[in-house]
């Protein structure tokens, strides 16, 4: 949903603004096609193999580092408020092409997903040392697995034999937990799930929209493609109320008091023709908001 996107930030042409997902660069490009002399770019991308698709051109920054120090990176450029901020969530396409990288179901690469790879804690470090409440907890809550139990202690009972190193020994040995003719949607969810943990997916969402609010100026846009229901429910509640707790204060005279106005009020979905040229954009829903001209801050 590239167009769909930079027409849902409403670019000044010579506006600041900010791509939080740099990846391959495809939307910071359609970003500074938009900008003239005088507007600016600043990209975030985690993944240091990110950096080799950095655009020359005196109007951009790529900052290797997690979206979630937004505000803070943009301080060290003198730079206190935005026009508008776009994140395009989840994993990369070249994050699930790289078998060695292990984000996909497909492949047989070690069980890493990390999306920084200097972090220290992979997915077999989550599947070989987390206790069976926790590998139940994460499962549950991060990838809606209905029988988490019995999956956290297949785990637990297997690694116990042998520990968990790569993708394709890990589906085997739980195949028992796995519903018959289901087997993709469940591996997804499972990965989903390991993959939210290693790289505190959700913390760092709720860490940039929470910093969005003092971050974009008045008439300014907010723009979120989210994968998952997780991401979409965050996103939504927060450019409704402005609150991880979907709390909607208003004053005395019943006028809300959210610092964002969604844009659409249903998240928008990608087309037929998309969905034919890129099958990984099925489950996107894009959501849209602007800061309100009389904001609470």
């Amino acid at each position: 949903m590239l167009q769909e996107s930079i027409q849902g930030m409403n670019i000044r042409p010579e506006g600041t603004y900010v791509d939080a997902t740099f990846g391959a660069g495809g939307h910071s490009g359609a970003i500074l096609n938009r900008l003239n002399e005088k507007g600016r770019l600043f990209a975030f991308d985690q993944d240091a193999d990110a950096l080799a698709n950095s655009i020359d051109d005196p109007r951009f920054v790529l900052i290797n580092s997690n979206f979630k120090f937004i505000k803070n990176y943009l301080k060290t450029y003198g730079v206190s408020q935005v026009d508008g901020i776009l994140a395009d969530l989840g994993v990369s396409s070249h994050q699930f092409d790289s078998e060695e990288r292990g984000f996909s179901i497909r492949g047989n690469g070690e069980l890493d997903m990390r999306m920084n790879t200097q972090k220290q804690i992979k997915a077999c470090d989550i599947v070989n040392t987390y206790s069976p409440e926790k590998l139940q907890s994460i499962f549950s809550l991060y990838g809606e697995i209905s029988n988490a139990k019995k999956l956290a202690d297949t785990i637990v009972q297997e690694r116990e034999n042998k520990l968990f190193l790569h993708s394709l020994d890990f589906q085997q040995r739980i195949a028992p937990c796995i519903p018959l003719h289901k087997e993709y949607k469940y591996l997804a969810q499972v990965y989903q799930a390991l993959r939210i943990e290693v790289n505190n997916e959700l913390e760092a969402l709720e860490m940039l929209l929470l910093q969005s609010t003092d971050l974009i100026r008045a008439g300014g846009r907010l723009v979120v493609i989210s994968y998952h229901s997780l991401e979409d429910r965050m996103v939504k509640k927060f450019m409704r109320s402005g609150n991880m707790d979907d709390k909607i204060e208003k004053d005395f005279y019943g006028n809300i008091l959210s610092p964002f106005i969604p844009v659409n009020r249903k998240a928008i979905t990608p087309g037929e023709s998309e969905l034919n040229d890129n099958n990984r954009s099925r489950s996107a829903k894009l959501r849209i908001a602007e800061r309100r001209l009389n904001g609470t801050k």
